[in-house]
Parts: C-alpha cells; sequence; structure tokens
C-alpha cells in the first residue's frame, strides 16, 4: 500500500513488547532511559574487566579462591548486562503508558556481591603480605 506524503509511515521496532503500547514519550525521557542503560553496559564490562584483570595479575592467593573470585566477578558482569536490557524495556513501557518507573533491582545484588568480592580480596592481600 502506497503512502501519501503525510500518511505516517509504519515502522517495525523492536522489542514489539515495549513499542507496541502507549504513546511515544519525551525524546528526552527516551534518550536518558538509553543513558542509564548504557551505563549499566559500562558497568558490565567494567566487571568483567576486573575479573579478567585478576586472573591476568595472578594474586598471591590460592587457585581456588581467585578463580572464585574472577567467576564471581564475570557472573556479575553477565547478570549486570542482561538485566540492564529488561530494566531498560521496563523503564521505556513506563514512560510510553505514563507510569511509574520501575525501581532498580540489580543495584543492591550488584552492591551487595561487589563488597563480598571487596572484603574477600582485602583479607587474601592482607593474609598474603
Amino acid at each position: 500500500m502506497a503512502h501519501g506524503a503525510d500518511d505516517p509511515v509504519p515502522t517495525r521496532r523492536w522489542p514489539r513488547r515495549v513499542y507496541e503500547v502507549g504513546d511515544e514519550p519525551d525524546p528526552r525521557f527516551t534518550f536518558a532511559n538509553e543513558r542509564t542503560f548504557l551505563a549499566w553496559i559500562r558497568t558490565a564490562l567494567a566487571l568483567v574487566a576486573a575479573g579478567i584483570a585478576l586472573e591476568a595479575l595472578e594474586i598471591p592467593a590460592r587457585t581456588g579462591v581467585r578463580l572464585t573470585l574472577v567467576l564471581t566477578l564475570a557472573l556479575l558482569g553477565a547478570i549486570s548486562s542482561s538485566v540492564a536490557f529488561f530494566r531498560w524495556a521496563r523503564a521505556e513501557r513506563a514512560l510510553r503508558q505514563s507510569k511509574p518507573l520501575p525501581s532498580p533491582a540489580l543495584a543492591p545484588i550488584l552492591a551487595l556481591g561487589l563488597a563480598v568480592v571487596a572484603v574477600v580480596i582485602s583479607v587474601v592481600f592482607i593474609t598474603s603480605v
């Protein structure tokens, strides 16, 4: 079907679950949501990089402890990147429906995980000196 100059061209945006509801929000809010998503992705990348660095530096710790820390950091990075997408989608959908934004469920998990990693690394360094 041909579209006239004033007819909106239908767009197929993904994920449909987000874009098929509500109205287009103010672009500033959409861009802010995208920046938040990208910040979570940067956090995930930093966690994975920290895990790789921890393994590459070969800190003076038992291999099992170091491997556990490396895997914990990598897992936190993987969880962060996955949850970042779902958080973006939930927030975008809420914006489109003029509903309150969802709370960041990942923040407490990430804070607790990093606190545990920091304590273990501190204990390892203190006991190895």
